[in-house]
């Protein structure tokens, strides 16, 4: 998420009420999580495992829970639980703001769009032309839909990310301020859900069919002409390249990359980053051959198992 203008590293840490290192005047431009940050923004680490990742990441200021050595030309904020103080800046920054209209405030729509009855649309939400949005449909805060889209009926573009850090009483969800995009020529189905990212962007590419009861996680970009077909489940924060085919209950965990060209047959499980221009089944998946003769070898065992 960006920021409207710049603060200075001190300008945030008095907003937490929290000590820092670093120049004060040093510029901060945004915020993300680690998988989106960029140079100028801020990004949170809780967790020793993870302090040298944070620390040499892109990010210019980092909220952490100890005091380390300070990289060059970066400021650091001690707080005792970054996670809260992450969220925090980003309820300041974009706080949830109730919907109390069938569309927010800074709704802009194309034209030859049509929008059906029972759809609720968020703030700061833009609809390009030719779209058809049919009824039950919500789009949520910060959405943005292109040209010739097709939003199915009862569909969700723009929910909030899945994205919790367990405390002692339950679990604490991470305040959801990014963005959804659908580029021009998608269609989605009925019954599916796009989350929000985190504080970037949930990307779907232009010309891809996402079919019914279709979930895409927080974070994920999906390429050009891609095609899902239903009860695919993506986690965040996935890459998905062009022309990529899932079949039918495809599953796929979180932080991987699918490269171009590539189908995964129905039901399988992908555990890992997957080649281009192959074919996978199974779970976890592998190369589609491979796991067919995998197959036949064991219905042979029994009468293997007979034999012996």
């Amino acid at each position: 998420m960006k920021f409207e203008r710049s603060y200075t590293l001190k300008e945030i840490a008095d907003l937490l009420k929290a000590p820092f290192h670093g120049d004060a005047n040093l510029q901060i431009t945004g915020i993300n999580e680690i998988h989106k940050i960029e140079a100028g923004e801020i990004v949170f680490v809780d967790h020793p495992k993870y302090y040298k990742k944070a620390l040499e990441s892109a990010a210019d200021v980092i909220l952490i829970d100890q005091e380390v050595d300070v990289p060059a030309g970066k400021g650091i904020i001690v707080c005792d639980a970054p996670f809260d103080a992450f969220n925090q800046i980003t309820n300041h920054f974009s706080p949830d703001i109730p919907w109390t209209s069938p569309s927010g405030n800074n709704f802009k729509v194309g034209e030859n769009t049509a929008i059906f009855p029972n759809v609720s649309i968020g703030h700061n939400v833009t609809i390009g032309n030719n779209t058809i949005i049919h009824s039950g449909a919500v789009i949520g805060d910060n959405s943005i839909i292109g040209d010739h889209v097709v939003v199915g009926p009862n569909s969700v573009i723009g929910h909030y990310a899945f994205y919790y850090k367990k405390k002692s009483d339950g679990y604490n969800r991470m305040h959801t301020c990014g963005r959804t995009i659908l580029e021009d020529h998608v269609e989605i189905g009925a019954l599916s859900t796009i989350d929000r990212g985190v504080t970037g962007d949930t990307i779907i590419g232009k010309g891809t069919k996402i079919d019914n009861q279709v979930h895409v996680g927080h974070d994920t970009v999906v390429g050009q002409n891609c095609l899902f077909a239903a009860n695919v489940g993506i986690a965040g924060c996935v890459i998905i390249k062009d022309n990529v085919t899932l079949w039918g209950q495809v599953g796929v965990v979180s932080d991987i990359t699918i490269n171009s060209n590539v189908t995964v047959l129905g039901q399988s499980g992908v555990g890992m980053d997957l080649a281009a221009g192959k074919t996978y089944f199974g779970s976890p998946c592998g190369e589609a051959r491979s796991k067919f003769k995998e197959l036949a070898a064991f219905k042979r065992l029994p009468s293997i198992i007979e034999n012996l």
